[in-house]
């Protein structure tokens, strides 16, 4: 059995929660491309309850990782203040993706203690967050805390997940069995203490979360990973064949922790092969670079 540590969200009154923060600063980060459409609800929910009413969030940041549409202006509306990714560091160079965006975050937060969020939410609420800090405020051998839930969709509960279900956990339970009970690896909830953070190497695609859980695991034990059950969350679905891709960097950062050594393919990343039914192929180049820990740069 593993000895990760389960709780729920409602195991933290926000008032008690306040009082353990002290002087701890907290930064939600959220992640961002083409979100117009949600970003902005993201964001002006979390203001309103958790910085305006309560001082619970010390800053919210959005990083929009290139997006072509208003996220940058949405997110600005609601009160975040945001960053393009490409603009954080540019001596440091620029990838495209979502771990890209969390490292750079690094470099324009001041958080002791970082929470991100995925801006394309539809069914949520606020106590994501507060959910997510309890553990990190209140458990100081915790340095990780995933979120889980309940994903419904068309499909039933099962509609969301499939790269979880199809990549992550089957690898998991194979290499990594003392994971296997962590709800959701993949999850986009989760929060992690700057300090340790900063010392990891982070996937700059769709293996930051699973890379991150694993690197924890390795030095802390399951001693230094939570979760919490945060009810329900729904979001926009990716297409399969943008799943494959996902797919890709997963396994990737997963296998690199087992094997302690780069995972093949050329320097531009792994030459993935698709088929829209019939015989022709469609290639395409997904990215499986790492960046090294953020504070050799900070």
């Amino acid at each position: 059995m593993s000895g990760i540590r389960t709780a729920h969200w409602e195991d933290w009154p926000l008032d008690a929660l306040v009082d353990a923060k002290g002087d701890t600063r907290v930064s939600l980060v959220v992640p961002a491309r083409n979100e117009a459409g949600t970003v902005g609800d993201v964001v002006g929910r979390v203001r309103d309850r958790l910085v305006d009413t309560v001082s619970l969030v010390d800053e919210v940041v959005v990083i929009d990782s290139d997006s072509t549409d208003g996220t940058y202006d949405a997110a600005a509306s609601a009160g975040a203040v945001v960053h393009r990714s490409s603009e954080i560091r540019p001596d440091l160079g620029s990838h495209p993706g979502k771990g890209e965006a969390m490292w750079k975050s690094l470099f324009v937060t001041t958080g002791d203690v970082l929470v991100f969020m995925d801006a394309d939410l539809t069914d949520w609420d606020t106590h994501f967050v507060p959910g997510l800090l309890g553990p990190l405020l209140t458990w100081p051998e915790v340095q990780l805390v995933k979120g889980f839930y309940e994903r419904p969709g068309e499909r039933g509960r099962l509609d969301g997940g499939r790269v979880t279900e199809l990549v992550a956990r089957p690898l998991l339970s194979l290499l990594f069995p003392r994971l296997a009970d962590v709800v959701q690896p993949l999850a986009g909830e989760w929060a992690v203490r700057r300090s340790w953070f900063a010392t990891l190497s982070v996937p700059t695609g769709y293996g930051v979360e699973i890379g991150a859980l694993i690197d924890t695991w390795r030095l802390h034990d399951e001693q230094g990973i939570a979760q919490v059950d945060l009810g329900t969350r729904a979001h926009d679905h990716q297409s399969l064949f943008d799943l494959g891709a996902m797919s890709v960097q997963v396994a990737a950062a997963i296998m690199d922790r087992d094997r302690l050594v780069p995972v093949g393919g050329d320097e531009a990343g792994v030459r993935l092969r698709q088929f829209v039914p019939g015989p022709i192929p469609v290639d395409r180049v997904v990215e499986v670079f790492e960046r090294p820990g953020a504070e050799d740069y900070l």
